[in-house]
């Protein structure tokens, strides 16, 4: 006679529960590519709008200018369904640390602390006069370190996601 499997633990990835950090930065990775079109959108935007005719003229502005398009991207599809379009593909979707849907404050605050994942190993570029093969062995251990900080803990949260009170979990195919 067999016995019933115990059903006091959940799959990895059941609804709900957070996923593996493997999924998500596999959502990760498509998110890039989404972003790809929203920032040459953006780019192509500001140039024709300022009549930029090189990369050097109004760079500082462009690059706040995406920032900010980008931040708007993030914070408006974590605000209205907790998914953007690569979240809805992997079937994930952004929460308070609650369960309840973010509020504007949260995702604002989960986006400048996302920057976390890249800024600090590529602010050290210029301050230390680094060249750019030992700018990015820094930025792959940090992004290394950064990922591991998604294993610990029975909710999976990266270091940012913490910070911000938000969590990501699983939905339901």
């Amino acid at each position: 006679m067999s016995q019933p499997l115990a059903t006091s633990t959940l799959p990895a990835d059941a609804p709900g529960t957070a996923p593996t950090v493997r999924r998500r930065l596999a959502a990760l990775v498509y998110e890039t590519l989404i972003l790809f079109g929203v920032v040459f959108f953006a780019g192509y935007l500001f140039s024709t709008l300022t009549q930029q005719r090189d990369g050097l003229t109004h760079h500082n502005l462009l690059a706040a200018w995406i920032g900010l398009v980008v931040g708007l991207y993030f914070v408006w599809f974590w605000t209205h369904g907790g998914q953007t379009l690569p979240m809805k593909t992997w079937r994930l979707r952004v929460v308070a640390a609650d369960g309840s849907p973010l509020s504007a404050g949260r995702a604002i605050a989960r986006y400048v602390l996302a920057w976390l994942w890249f800024l600090p190993p590529l602010a050290l570029h210029p301050l230390l006069g680094l060249r750019l093969p030992q700018t990015l062995a820094i930025a792959g251990i940090w992004f290394v370190l950064w990922t591991a900080t998604g294993l610990f803990g029975a909710q999976r949260r990266f270091l940012h996601d913490r910070l911000a009170g938000t969590r990501v979990i699983a939905m339901a195919r």
